[in-house]
C-alpha cells in the first residue's frame, strides 16, 4: 500500500476512535500499533515498547510535573479571589471593568499556573456569577473568561512551551521569553474588545466607582480589603519573577526552576493561607498527579504515534508534498496555519505539538521562517482551538462553572475573541520582532 493512502486510512481511523470517545493517548497508541504490525509484524512490538518508554525517560519532562505542581499549589489556594479582588479595585473605572479585570486575572494568574484550564476555572468561578450578578450579558461574562484562560498556554511558564523545546530541541527559556510580549498583547486585545462590547450594550461601571461620592467610608473599606489581598498574591508573583531570572540569567535549568517553584509556591500557600490539613495537599497532589500522568501518556504515544509515521514513510510524503508546493513562503504559512487550526479543533495542544512541531520545523526553516516566531504562531492557533468546537476544552469549563449558560451564548461571546487571535497572528505575521524583540534583547 502506497504511503497516501495509508496515512489516509490512518488519519480516518484515529478520528474515528476519538469521534466514539476514545482516550487521545490510546486512540494514538492504538493505531500506531496496528499499523506498524500490519506494515511489519509482531516483531515491531519490540520496537513499540522501545519508542514509548525511551521519549518519557528524558530529563527535560521533569520539569513537566513540577510545573503542573506549581499550577496546582496556585489554583487550590485563594490566590485567585485575591487577584480577581484587586484588579477589580484598579479597573473598575474602564467600560465594562469587571469584565476587563477578569480578563487581566486571567493574565496574570496563567504567568503563575501555566495551563489554561486552571486559569479557566479559577477565575470563572468567582467571576462570572459578579459579572451575571452585575447585568452583564451572559455571552459577554462567558466570553472573556474562555478567551482569557486560554493565556495560560502562551505565557510563561508554559507547559506548552517546554513540550516544544524538547520536540524540536530549541531553548526552553528563549521560547518563554518570546512568548510574554505577544501574551501580554493579546491580553490588551481582549481587553479592547471587552469595552467595545461592553459599550455596545449600554456599558456596565463598577458599583464601587458609582457609590464613590456616597459611600466614601465603604469604598475605603473595600480598597483596603483589595490591598491586603493583593499583598497576599505578591509573593506568587515574586517566585514567577525568580523562575524566569533563573532560566534568562543561566542560573539553572528549566527543570531545577520548575522542582524550587512548585516548593516554593505549595510552601506559600501553606504559610499565607494557612493550609495546613492534609485535605487540600492532598488534594493539590492528586490533580497534579493526574494531569501530569495524562500529559505524559500523550506525549509516549504521540512519540509512538510520530515513529510510526516515520516508519511508515507517511511523514516524509506529506512533508515532500508540502516542500515541493511551489508558492510563496507566506503562502506555505497560511497553508500551515490552516493546517494547525484544524488540528487544534480536534486535538488538544500537547498532543498537536508533539504530532506535528518535529515534521514542520525542517519546512519552516527551508522557508527561512524563525523557529521561536513560529511557536508563538503554532501556540495561538492552539489557543483558538480551546475556545472552538467540537473540542473546545474551555468552553465544557464555563459550562459546567454555569450550567444555565447555553452552549451557544459561551460559543457566540467566545468567537469574537477567536478573532482577536487571528488578528494577532496578522500582526505576528507583518511584525515579527513582537515576538522576537525581547528574546533578542535579553539573550541575544
Amino acid at each position: 500500500m502506497d504511503p497516501t493512502t495509508l496515512g489516509i486510512i490512518v488519519a480516518v481511523a484515529l478520528m474515528v476512535l476519538m469521534a466514539i470517545g476514545t482516550p487521545i493517548a490510546f486512540a494514538l497508541g492504538g493505531v500506531s500499533l496496528l499499523a506498524l504490525i500490519y506494515d511489519r509484524g509482531l516483531p515491531e512490538l519490540i520496537y513499540f515498547g522501545e519508542t514509548f518508554f525511551d521519549r518519557i525517560a528524558e530529563f527535560g519532562f521533569v520539569a513537566i510535573p513540577m510545573f503542573i505542581l506549581m499550577g496546582a499549589a496556585v489554583a487550590s489556594s485563594p490566590t485567585g479571589r485575591d487577584l480577581y479582588r484587586s484588579l477589580d479595585l484598579w479597573m473598575g473605572r474602564l467600560p465594562g471593568g469587571l469584565a476587563v479585570s477578569n480578563i487581566g486575572a486571567c493574565t496574570i494568574f496563567s504567568a503563575l499556573s501555566g495551563s489554561s484550564p486552571a486559569t479557566c476555572a479559577a477565575i470563572g468561578k468567582m467571576g462570572i456569577p459578579e459579572m451575571r450578578t452585575r447585568g452583564y450579558p451572559d455571552g459577554v461574562a462567558a466570553g472573556c473568561i474562555a478567551a482569557g484562560g486560554t493565556l495560560g498556554i502562551l505565557i510563561p511558564p508554559s507547559v506548552t512551551m517546554i513540550i516544544y523545546g524538547i520536540s524540536t530541541e530549541t531553548s526552553i527559556g528563549r521560547l518563554f521569553i518570546a512568548g510574554v510580549v505577544p501574551g501580554f498583547m493579546l491580553a490588551g486585545l481582549f481587553m479592547a474588545w471587552t469595552m467595545i462590547a461592553c459599550r455596545l450594550a449600554g456599558g456596565y461601571a463598577n458599583p464601587l466607582a458609582q457609590a464613590a461620592g456616597q459611600m466614601k467610608e465603604t469604598v475605603k473599606a473595600n480598597v483596603d480589603t483589595n490591598m491586603r489581598a493583593l499583598v497576599r498574591v505578591l509573593p506568587f508573583l515574586a517566585v514567577v519573577g525568580g523562575i524566569l531570572f533563573a532560566l534568562y540569567g543561566g542560573v539553572a535549568t528549566p527543570s531545577e526552576a520548575a522542582g524550587v517553584g512548585a516548593f516554593l509556591c505549595l510552601a506559600l500557600a501553606v504559610i499565607i493561607y494557612r493550609m495546613w490539613q492534609v485535605g487540600p495537599i492532598k488534594l493539590i497532589m492528586r490533580d497534579s498527579l493526574r494531569e501530569s500522568v495524562m500529559i505524559m501518556l500523550v506525549i509516549a504515544c504521540a512519540e509512538v504515534f510520530a515513529y510510526a509515521l516515520s516508519s511508515l514513510f507517511i511523514t516524509q510524503t506529506v512533508a515532500g508534498a508540502i516542500a515541493e508546493m511551489e508558492v510563496n513562503r507566506w503562502v506555505l504559512m497560511g497553508v500551515i496555519n490552516v493546517f494547525l487550526l484544524v488540528a487544534g479543533f480536534f486535538l488538544p495542544p500537547v498532543a498537536v505539538i508533539v504530532m506535528t512541531a518535529p515534521i514542520l520545523l525542517p519546512i519552516i526553516l527551508a522557508a527561512d521562517f524563525d523557529p521561536y516566531w513560529f511557536a508563538v504562531i503554532l501556540t495561538i492557533n492552539l489557543e483558538i482551538g480551546l475556545i472552538t468546537p467540537p473540542v473546545g476544552l474551555n468552553l465544557f469549563i464555563i459550562k459546567g462553572i454555569a450550567p444555565d449558560i447555553t452552549l451557544r451564548d459561551i460559543l457566540m461571546g467566545s468567537l469574537p475573541y477567536a478573532l482577536c487571535m487571528v488578528l494577532g497572528i496578522v500582526l505576528l505575521c507583518f511584525f515579527p520582532g513582537i515576538a522576537l524583540w525581547l528574546p533578542n534583547l535579553i539573550m541575544g
